[in-house]
This record gives structure tokens, C-alpha cells and sequence, in this order.
């Protein structure tokens, strides 16, 4: 048997996803894993390592940490490992050229390139209201998210699916693309990307998840669905919209339109949202109608 012999580098759970399956697969061997730095997690601030880094201590193999990859030794040392192939997942630093030179460096990217280059492809298609989405396996190089490509998953994008659960399938979708990019790497053709057709994404920032009912509800409903979790989605006033869904309805942006017990229904510039679940300032999330009582508002009334 063939057996690679691979150096991982990846963060999140997305990440995590992919090194799993490359520890169940026989004929892949993961001699070392590079991650980022342990953070503070929380209003208590805990450090919390990274899930590839707890994945990879478990199984026994060596985790590298550095803040920057072009700190002096480390392509040595990541050379010092001889590696088939590095494989790259959502790791969060651009691999510099001493380390693209180590051995063939395998991006699984969450789009299909050369669409969403860059920090936040998956918030990015699910802002812009996409129906396809997908993952590439691309060759790296030292442009960002530039190089060509080797294989690709196709998925489709429901209009109910939030961040986390397309995070999570598209995990799978990589997982499962990995090891077959690796076993075939020797026959595929790379297929160069075109450069007109790029598009970008950026790191995301708490401010990014300020919203207002002076836009369309689809918008607001697809920025809700893109930063689920964080930084999620809040009113100029920092209440906070935890659950919502779209609605029917017409008004003036931010009146409400109906009250019930399952939630409360607020106008958007164009169309209308139904709001199931809020989180005042500095307090804990409740049911929107309890919020919208306990302040006494009424229909007809403005949410600020």
C-alpha cells in the first residue's frame, strides 16, 4: 500500500471534520499538525485550544502552534517531517513560499472558486442568498485562494440552512473529497482558475452584524442566516435578534404588525420579518414577546 504521509494545518470544526477522516483512512499517515494559537473563549475568558489541535493530541501526533509560519525554522521543520502533501483547511495564516516549496500544499476551500476567495466563503454565499454553494480542492500557491484547481463538491443551499448546519455539510463535503484528491493527486489535471471571474471575502467583524429594519427582509433574513452564532445580528439599540424568520407584511420599517404567542411580526423596508427570539443588552436571550410586553409595546408601535 501507498501510504502518504501528510502535514495538516486547519483551526475550526470544518477543519476538524477533514483530520478525522484522514486518521480513519489506512493509507494516510498525519505526521504533524499545525494550528492556531489557543484563545480566550467566553466572558470568563478560558483559553480554548482549537478542535484540530484536541483531535490531533488525542491521537498522539505532534501540534505546532506558531503565530506566523514565517517565523525562522519552521518550513525546516515542517520539511524535517517529509510530507507528501500538506494539507490546508481554514487555517487562518498564508502559507509562505518556504513552505509551499516543502511539498504539494492542498487547500479545501468552502466555495467553488474562483467564486469567494478569502476569510468568510460560507458566510458570503448564504449573504448574497446563494443556491449553490460547494467545496474546491486547489493546489496553493502564493496568491490568496489563487491556485488551480483539482476536484470539486457541488451543494445545494435551502433557504432554511443557517451557518452552522452549512458549515457542518460542507465539512462532510470536504472530508469526504480529501483522501481522493490525495489517492489520485498523480493523474488529475489542474484546472487553472480564471481571475476575471474572482470574487473576494474578508475576515468578518462584530460591527458587520449591525442590522435595521430600514433594509429588505430577505436581506436582514440572510444576514441572520450568514452570522449565526457570531457576531449574529443586533438593532443600533445592541438588542440583539437571536431567532427570527420571514414574514408577510407591509409598513413603516421597525413597526410592529402583529403580536401572538409564537412571535412578533416588525416591518422591514420591504417585506417583514417575524422576530421568535431577542437578547436585551447585557441580559439574557428570551422569547420576543415576553421582550416586547415587558417593554409595553403595542402594535402599531416602533421597535428600537
Amino acid at each position: 500500500m501507498d501510504r502518504k504521509r501528510i502535514v495538516f494545518m486547519g483551526t475550526p470544526e470544518y477543519a476538524d471534520k477533514i483530520l478525522k477522516r484522514l486518521l480513519r483512512e489506512g493509507d494516510m499517515e498525519v505526521a504533524a499538525v499545525y494550528t492556531q494559537p489557543d484563545k480566550p473563549v467566553g466572558r470568563k475568558r478560558v483559553m480554548t485550544p482549537p478542535p484540530v489541535k484536541v483531535t490531533a493530541e488525542a491521537a498522539g501526533i505532534p501540534v505546532y502552534q506558531p503565530r506566523s509560519l514565517r517565523e525562522e525554522g519552521i518550513a525546516g521543520e515542517i520539511s524535517g517531517y517529509a510530507p507528501d502533501f500538506i494539507v490546508v483547511a481554514a487555517y487562518g495564516q498564508i502559507l509562505p513560499r518556504a513552505v509551499l516549496d516543502v511539498a504539494p500544499c492542498i487547500n479545501l476551500h468552502a466555495s467553488l472558486l474562483p467564486k469567494y476567495r478569502g476569510a468568510s466563503p460560507i458566510q458570503e454565499a448564504l449573504l448574497h442568498g446563494d443556491k449553490i454553494t460547494g467545496v474546491t480542492a486547489m493546489l496553493m500557491e502564493e496568491g490568496l485562494d489563487s491556485g488551480p484547481i483539482l476536484a470539486w463538491r457541488v451543494r445545494q443551499i435551502l433557504p432554511t440552512m443557517r451557518k452552522n448546519e452549512l458549515f457542518d455539510l460542507l465539512g462532510d463535503d470536504a472530508a469526504a473529497l480529501t483522501p481522493e484528491v490525495l489517492r489520485d493527486f498523480s493523474s488529475i489535471r489542474p484546472l487553472p482558475q480564471c481571475d476575471a471571474d474572482a470574487t473576494f471575502c474578508r475576515k468578518i467583524s462584530r460591527a458587520d452584524g449591525l442590522v435595521s429594519f430600514d433594509m429588505p427582509a430577505e436581506a436582514l433574513y440572510d444576514r441572520f442566516r450568514a452570522y449565526e452564532g457570531w457576531p449574529g445580528i443586533y438593532l443600533e439599540s445592541g438588542l440583539k435578534l437571536i431567532d427570527l424568520l420571514p414574514d408577510t407584511g407591509e409598513g413603516e420599517p421597525g413597526r410592529i404588525l402583529s403580536i401572538d404567542d409564537e412571535g412578533v411580526t416588525v416591518a422591514c423596508r420591504e417585506g417583514a420579518v417575524r422576530i421568535l427570539t431577542v437578547q436585551p443588552p447585557s441580559k439574557k436571550a428570551m422569547d420576543a414577546v415576553s421582550y416586547i410586553r415587558g417593554k409595553r409595546y403595542k402594535v402599531a408601535d416602533l421597535l428600537l
